[in-house]
């Protein structure tokens, strides 16, 4: 399964963007698909996630509330919105997914079996 994320760029303090995750190689079914994030000096910290067949969806604090995974089941992709960004949000973004991760392991980045490879996300204040 190779996986491509997109839809990073630079946006202003409030502003927002779209981040979508797609899979070639295979569909998503049975999968559970995680956004993460890395910021310089920073480990990779989990985001949100979904899971494909049930649609059971996970975010982490900072994501609550702004943040929204949903998953289109026509175009085999993921898309994570993402509203009232703000500065602490800059990170590049990466995609992953695996056919096995457990509830309790959704945050964990060894969990996953595939990445993609990476979206930069710029929030200017």
């Amino acid at each position: 399964v190779q996986l491509q994320a997109s839809g990073g760029g630079l946006v202003q303090t409030g502003g927002s963007l779209r981040l979508s995750c797609s899979a070639s190689g295979r569909t998503f079914s049975s999968y559970y698909v995680g956004w993460f994030r890395q910021a310089p000096g920073k480990e990779r910290e989990f985001v949100a996630g979904i899971r494909w067949n049930t649609d059971s969806t996970d975010y982490t604090d900072s994501a609550k509330g702004r943040f929204t995974i949903s998953r289109d089941n026509a175009k085999n992709t993921v898309a994570l919105q993402m509203n009232s960004l703000k500065p602490e949000d800059t990170a590049v973004y990466y995609c992953a997914a695996g056919n096995s991760v457990a509830a309790l392991r959704v945050m964990f980045p060894r969990a996953y079996d595939y990445w993609g490879q990476g979206t930069q996300v710029t929030v200017s204040s």
